[in-house]
Formats: structure tokens, sequence, C-alpha cells
């Protein structure tokens, strides 16, 4: 399939719930890509879900979902990607909880049926009929509904040339079963108890782990339930309440007290605060009125609102968030590489084992029994004296169940998945698990200027007087002649006048000298204002009484204007894009991560200069135009090695977010989905930087420690069945309880991350 895109270029999405690992990923994979026209394909083990493009002329849907059951996966759905595809995903998994709940019951009760039975048998009373109750009692165990999909992965494994960890379990239970049929012509040890057993604590891993990662990925689960699911419309003049689902772009919305806001849109009428705590993670009420934007899933507090919509479906800031989200729940870490190598080439190796561990057991039981006398001293369940067949089934059979690389699988995407969701409650959204190991090596944190470190808004700063003239009437002639002006500087001097309590009046013979300043005419006097330029050519007298003032100003980076009133100077205003309140606390914290900061802004030295020693900045690069930030970033990195991240506004400095190693988005609303970014701080807040960074350094830990104890756990236990000193059923426990212990690690995470977060 080329790579462009035509019109019979469709996109599916299978969910496939028993793909719990990279391995299983990998045969789902390889299987589909056999498939003539599959092209671009994404696998998200998280959420159990397969993404890719396909030609719809040379495949189907059903197509895709039989390739994929003929690698031995069960798909619960495969549908071209639609907008309520997420919630019928989250339906099919608590379905799929529901069903490995029903089959562990159906398996534990014979199961322990069996256990009552066998301990009597074997150490006070033989049991008439034992061993026919056992093959009745074990049959539904291991080959009907309890072990019935398990056996049917493993043959669609088997004739599809591959190798899924379900054909451990088989080949440890089936076997087993048969062998203790033996016993009803010969005399020998039944396995059958052992079978039942295997298969059941099996089930119970599933079903354990089902419900562990289902709690891992509750953060998309609660995103999901947050939507409203219907809106309130004026059509025809009359409000009418309609599903989300059929919201269009320029429909009126009517949203009342204690109503969540449909979907995205930009208010028409009417003031209200509203709790955006879902979008910012801020508690704080967000005041909105005509011209603000809203976001989908919010709740309006208290005032009436017409909303128009702006967005719907897939392009609102809730579906993006849960995209981005996913995304990283999905996504791939560089260290998994190694995971990879590992279980591609695990079953294969273990089967290659397992079988050489009984044929060594069958013919050189003698000389490995000394070792049996010296693990009987400590280990109840050895039997030095045992026949040798039956040290050698068991030898193989605890291989094949102690050797099964779930937990090697599980390691990074369960991590992944805790810490998306962190980070997504917090308004930090990291797009890849790339990302996350890259970002622990930062050396340089690189910050754009307007927007980032500052608000990105000019606001009047200081207000200078000259002799005879007072701050209050100043303020009064510049914000009633500036309140005919749209530039933003004039906007600063009529909100700063606002603040002030100074309203602007009635201005006549308005005019706008381009860059110079603007004139007008108020209560009989001409105003001038603008630059000196301008009120020289006017012949403004008494200009350098203010020469003083005007240079401590312009040390200080501000933007001046002068004030004249009938050729006359009266005082200057100075405006200036402030500092966020936080951006000192932000670049503190990055020094404490040893970073070295450096900001890289368009605008003038002495103005950059000024912001950078008020908040602590290390280099300074200013006067670099958008174009010019690229070359910044990458002499940076040919200076200090790939370990440069840049922080901006995602708009402007797309480019160079690219270029940097990791990207950071700062923004709010939804402007969030920065394609250009590997991280997207919500809250539009810089200490959120510095969270980002502890929180990938964390969740990249606990993948380390996962990778390492399920790695350990499985080289140190296969030598050790192999020698004839695990019991298959101690194995399959252990088995269980080290994948359970890598999910349980990962939920750690939360915990363990606010907690060193606080201290």
């Amino acid at each position: 399939m080329s790579s462009g895109k035509d019109q019979h270029t469709r996109q599916a999405r299978l969910i496939i719930l028993g793909m719990g690992s990279d391995h299983c990923a990998g045969i789902v994979k390889t299987s589909l890509k056999r498939l003539q026209g599959v092209g671009d394909m994404s696998v998200n083990i998280a959420a159990h879900r397969v993404e890719l493009e396909y030609n719809s002329e040379v495949l189907s849907v059903e197509d895709l979902r039989s390739a994929v059951e003929k690698a031995g996966y069960d798909v619960a759905q495969a549908s071209e990607v639609g907008d309520e595809a997420e919630e019928q995903g989250a339906d099919i998994e608590h379905a799929y909880l529901a069903q490995a709940r029903k089959r562990l019951w159906i398996a534990a009760i014979p199961t322990t049926l069996i256990m009552l039975l066998m301990m009597p048998h074997m150490f006070w009373q033989p049991i008439p009929g034992y061993l026919a109750i056992i093959a009745v009692l074990a049959f539904p165990v291991v080959f009907l509904y309890g072990g019935a999909a398990t056996h049917k992965s493993t043959w669609r494994s088997l004739t599809n040339r591959t190798f899924n960890m379900d054909v451990l379990i088989s080949l440890g239970s089936i076997p087993p079963y048969i062998i203790g049929l033996v016993g009803f012509f010969y005399t020998m040890t039944s396995f059958m108890e052992m079978a039942a057993t295997i298969m059941t604590f099996h089930l119970l891993g599933r079903y354990l782990e089902a419900k562990a990662k289902g709690s891992a990925s509750q953060a998309i689960r609660k995103l999901l339930t947050l939507g409203a699911k219907t809106a309130r419309v004026e059509r025809d003049g009359e409000e009418t309440e309609i599903p989300v689902k059929e919201l269009k772009p320029g429909d009126i919305m009517v949203i009342r007290p204690g109503d969540k806001v449909p979907t995205d849109g930009e208010v028409t009428d009417g003031e209200s605060h509203l709790d955006e705590s879902i979008a910012t993670g801020e508690s704080v009420p967000v005041y909105k009125a005509s011209g603000d934007t809203v976001i989908g899933a919010t709740i309006n507090k208290e005032g009436r609102l017409r909303v128009k919509v702006t967005r719907v479906g897939g392009d609102t800031f809730l579906s993006q968030v849960i995209k981005l989200v996913e995304q990283a729940q999905g996504s791939r870490v560089p260290i998994q590489e190694f995971a990879d190598r590992m279980t591609g080439r695990f079953v294969p190796i273990v089967l290659f084992i397992a079988l050489a561990s009984l044929l060594v057991w069958l013919f050189a039981a003698d000389s490995l029994r000394p070792i049996l006398e010296w693990g009987a001293s400590f280990l109840p369940w050895v039997d030095p004296q045992a026949a040798t067949p039956v040290l050698a089934i068991l030898a193989a059979i605890a291989v094949l169940v102690i050797a099964c690389p779930c937990a090697l699988g599980l390691a990074t995407p369960t991590a992944l998945m805790v810490g998306s969701g962190i980070g997504a409650e917090r308004g930090i959204l990291i797009r890849s698990g790339e990302a996350i190991q890259t970002f622990k090596d930062i050396k340089v944190m690189v910050l754009d200027k307007t927007g980032t470190i500052t608000k990105g808004e000019p606001t009047l700063t200081e207000v200078v007087t000259a002799v005879g003239a007072n701050e209050e009437q100043l303020l009064q002639w510049a914000a009633t002649v500036e309140n005919a002006s749209e530039h933003p500087i004039a906007q600063a001097i009529v909100e700063g006048a606002g603040e002030r309590k100074v309203k602007p009046g009635n201005v006549t013979e308005f005019k706008s000298t381009g860059a110079r300043g603007v004139s007008g005419v108020v209560d009989g006097a001409l105003v001038l204002i603008g630059n000196r330029k301008l009120l020289d050519e006017e012949g403004v007298t008494n200009l350098a009484d203010l020469d003083k003032d005007l240079e401590a100003l312009e040390e200080r980076g501000r933007t001046v204007v002068l004030v004249a009133v009938d050729g006359k100077a009266r005082g200057a205003l100075a405006v200036a894009d402030t500092i966020k309140e936080e951006s000192i606390e932000a670049i503190r914290g990055m020094h404490d991560l040893g970073l070295h900061v450096v900001m890289i802004t368009g605008d003038n030295e002495r103005a950059a200069r000024t912001v950078a020693k008020e908040v602590g900045i290390d280099e300074v690069q200013a006067g670099v135009l958008p174009a010019g930030k690229v070359d910044a970033v990458r002499a940076l990195q040919e200076k200090y090695g790939n370990y440069v991240a840049m922080v901006g506004d995602g708009i402007n400095d797309a480019p160079a977010l690219k270029q940097a190693n990791v990207g950071i988005a700062i923004g709010a609303g939804a402007d969030v989905a920065i394609e250009a970014a590997d991280v997207t701080l919500v809250r539009g807040e810089l200490t959120g930087v510095v969270d980002a960074m502890h929180l990938s350094q964390a969740t990249f830990k606990k993948i380390v420690h996962n990778l390492i104890w399920a790695s350990g756990y499985n080289v140190a236990a296969i030598p050790v069945a192999a020698i004839g000193l695990l019991h298959p059923m101690i194995g399959v426990v252990a088995m269980t309880a080290s994948s359970l212990s890598v999910i349980g690690n990962s939920l750690l995470l939360k915990h363990q991350f606010w907690r060193a977060r606080e201290d």
C-alpha cells in the first residue's frame, strides 16, 4: 500500500483484550502486516487496542479480525474509527473483566474440591474411585469453559507459526492431565490435580491483571464519564434539549447554573464563573463573559450563559486530552526495545529448556538426585525418591509455567498508564514514552519569554508625572484618548487606568499618527500621547524634565509613552509585558534539578536582560526571530549534547519545539492540543515544567524497577525449575505473583510521586 492516502484509505480500530504484553502485541502486528493493503499501525497495549489504516479496495474490517484471530487472539471489537468508539471500548473492557471473573469461579470451584479430596487421600485414607473423581472434576477446568479460551489461543498461535504466552500454559496443563490418565492402567503419580491448579491460577492471574490494569487506566475512564450527554440549544426561538453528538459548529447552547458545558464554544451573552478543574487542575473558578472561550465538560457555577459551539466530536478539548493520554499510555520507551528482544525469543527458548530438562532427567536422573536430596532439607515439596519419569515431567512443566514472561510485558505499559494518568489529573500531558526517557537526561531548559515567562500581554506598570500634574488627571487624559485606539498598548493603558478607578471620558478630533502615537481633544485641550519624536515635532516643551525618569524606566525594559497637554509635557506611562507570578519559583525549581536555563526571545536585548535578571535566567539570547530559534536550539544541542528541552507557546515556537529533544507546550484551554510538543501543560503555568520533569523521572525509574524485577525473576527461576527444586504449582503461584507485583509497583507510583514532591 502506498504511503499516499486516497478515497479508499480507511482507519480501523481493533480491541483485543487478550493482548496484554509487548510479546502479544508483536504477534498481533506481525499477523496484520502480512496482509496486503495494511498501512500505518499503532498498538496501545494499555487500552488493548490496535489502530491502523487499510485499503478498503483490498481488505475489509472482517479480514483484519480474521487475521488477528488466526494468530490466537479473540477480537472483542473490530470497526472503523468513530466518535463513540472510546466509550464502546470501555464497555467491552468491563465485559472482559466480568467474563474473566466468571471463568475464574467456574475453574476455582472444582479445583477447590480437588484440593479438599487430595489432602486426605494422600496423607490419611485413600478415597475409593479417587482418580475417576479427579478426572471428572479437572476436565472442565482444563478443557472446557476454564481453559478453552487459552487452548484456542494456543492452537491459533501454533497454526500461524507464532508463539504466544498461552502456549506455555497449555503445555503446562494438557500434558499433565493426559499423563494422569495413565494411572487408570498403571500405578503412578497423578498429575491431574496439578493440571487443574495451574489453569485455575492462570485464570486468577488473568482476572487480577484485568482488574489492576483497569485501576491503572482510571484516568481515561474518568475522562470518558465527564462529558455531558445532552445539550440545551436554541432552535427556532425555543430551547430544545438534544444529544451532544447532534451539536454542530455555530449552534447556540444555553448553559444554566450547575450545568456542564456540553462542548467547546465561545460565550456570546451572559457572565459567570466556570469550574475548569478538569482542564487545568485549578480548583478556583474562572470568570467568563462575552467573547471568552469555554471548554466542554467544565461546570457553570452561577450565571446563565449563551455559548456558540466552536468544536464538536474528536476536535474538542476533552477528546484531545483523551487522545494524548492514550497516546502516552500506548507509546513505547526506548528501553522497552530490550524487553521486546527478550520476549520475542523467550517462548521458543523456554520450550527448548523445558524439553532439555525432560530429556536430561529421563536419562541422567541418578546424577541429579543429590541436588534433590540437598533441596529436600528445606523444601517440603521436593521428593528425591520419586520415580524418574515423575521427576522429568515435574521439571519440564515447572519450567513452562514459571517462565511465562507476562511480568516483563507488563513492566513498561503499566508504569506509563499510571504516570500518564497522574499527569492528566494535574494538567500535564506527556505524549510519548520516548519523552519520558529523554526527560531524565535533560541538561538545558530553553524558555521563550512572551507568554511563557511573561503573561504575553502589555500591562500598565508605572505612571510618572511632571511638575504641576497629578496621576489621576494624567490617567484621565491618557485613557480618554487611548480608548479610541485598538493598539495593544492603548488597551493596556485603558485597562490600567480602570484598575486605578479612572474611567475614560469623551474625545473629539481623534487622530492616529501610525507608529508615533495618537492625539485628540479632551475637554477642549489637545492631548498628545506617543514617543519623543511625535512630541518634538509638535513643539512640546519641558521634555527634559522627564529625562531622568524615562532613562530609568527604559533601563528596566519598559515601553514608555509620553503625555502632553496643550504643548506641555505632563508625564509618562510605562507599559511592559509583566512576569507571571510563578515564573521565579519555576526557574528556581529548574535550578534545583541542575538545569542550565536559557531564554530565547525576539525582544530587544535590554528588555530581555531585565526579565532574565528578575527571574534568575542563566543565559539570554535576544533578538531571535521564530525562524532563528531552531538554529539557536540546534547550537545548544551541539554545545551540550542531545539534552535540550524547550518550553514555548506551541504556535510560533512549533519548529523549535520539534527541534528540541523534548518540546514542552505551555498553554490553556482548547489550545492544548499542540502537535509540535512532546509535553503539554494545560494549566499554562511554568511550574508545571518542574512537575512534568519530576513525573517523567519517577515514571522512568518505575519502568526500570519493573524490568529489573521481571527479568531477574525469570532468569533466577528457570534454572531452579530445571533442576527440579520448584514444584509446578508453586511456580504458577509465583508467576502470577510476579505479574501482580509489577502492576502493584506501578500503582504505587501515584502515592510515591506526590509524597516526594511534597517533601
